[in-house]
């Protein structure tokens, strides 16, 4: 039982770290998510995308079927990384851009610069809501995480370990109570040796004393009655 005490204890002291970091983490990315998902900074950034797509279709005319028949592929992609955060793991989303330019020659006539400007905007609209989707996901996990890892914490301290400290001073208890028992019964088994040594010694020395008789001095004697030879 002292060893469950103890690996009990260095369980919630393991967890109890594991919380803290996952804690800490956890405000890193609430702080993140509220610099990314500021309305300021989001209104503004999805606003210039849209003001740049009014400008292109302003100056440029319609696009749609153009930028339809140019991209075959997507060129800016997202793939997924895992971080490992006190054991657990993470996805993180990043953006990358694979291929070449596929809007090289669309709105060559009029209107190429914006219609670059307007994909950049975009770009960088999309990376941005990437990466809140990737700090979203995190916060999820990390929640549920923090959570269990907390109600652990709890149980093994105001549970498990109070029960098995209890269950130990339940079992000192009665092993101290054997010894006294122990104790005890010696103390009457020895006493009543000391007892029966002594009714012997008691006995043996009447038995001698019955057994001496006690010689008779015949000079000391009174009696003179005449001998006859």
């Amino acid at each position: 039982m002292k060893t469950k005490l103890k690996g009990a204890q260095t369980g919630h002291s393991l967890l109890k770290r594991k919380s803290e970091a996952l804690t800490k983490r956890f405000r890193a990315i609430v702080q993140k998510i509220e610099d990314v998902s500021s309305k300021q900074k989001m209104s503004k950034i999805m606003q210039a995308a849209s003001f740049s797509l009014v400008e292109v279709a302003y100056i440029a005319g319609d696009i749609n079927y153009q930028v339809q028949e140019s991209v075959k592929n997507a060129q800016l992609r997202v793939r997924t990384k895992q971080e490992n955060v006190s054991g657990v793991m993470l996805p993180a989303f990043e953006c990358y851009i694979e291929g070449t330019n596929a809007f090289e020659l669309t709105g060559l006539g009029r209107g190429g610069q914006q219609v670059q400007k307007c994909k950049e905007t975009y770009v960088k609209a999309v990376e941005t809501l990437v990466e809140l989707a990737s700090l979203q996901t995190a916060f999820v996990i990390l929640d549920e995480v923090i959570k269990m890892t907390n109600r652990r914490v709890n149980a093994i301290e105001h549970i498990i370990i109070p029960r098995i400290e209890n269950t130990i001073k339940y079992i000192i208890s009665e092993l101290d109570e054997q010894d006294r028992e122990e104790f005890f019964r010696l103390k009457k088994v020895q006493g009543k040796k000391k007892r029966d040594q002594k009714a012997a010694d008691e006995m043996l020395v009447s038995s001698e004393n019955s057994q001496y008789v006690q010689p008779v001095d015949i000079l000391e004697s009174n009696d003179d009655s005449d001998i006859i030879f």
